[in-house]
């Protein structure tokens, strides 16, 4: 008799993962697994979810953020922007091209 093979093939991941290897002890730039677990617990979250949770706010608090394009500035705003500069310093362009 034959037997069936049966495959637990895991469907591949297009993005790629990363290794992260846990401190020996907490610093200000890495922790340890235990700290890791104990924010996983503390939040109601995974591990890997706390991980992502850290690098979501690291990235708020350190890339820069643009607002979004609204369209050319207003006359309000180019006047606003004219009484900024000092005097004879600098001319302001009222186009980059």
């Amino acid at each position: 008799m034959a037997t069936r093979r049966t495959s637990t093939k895991r469907k591949q991941s297009t993005t790629s993962g990363i290794l992260l290897r846990y401190r020996d002890k907490d610093t200000a730039y890495g922790v340890t697994r235990k700290t890791t677990s104990r924010l996983a617990e503390t939040l109601g979250l995974s591990e890997t979810q706390v991980v992502h949770v850290a690098l979501a706010n690291l990235a708020r608090q350190t890339l820069p953020r643009y607002e979004l394009d609204d369209g050319p500035l207003t006359k309000e705003q180019m006047d606003a922007i004219d009484r900024l500069q000092p005097p004879g310093r600098s001319k302001v362009l009222k186009s980059l091209f």
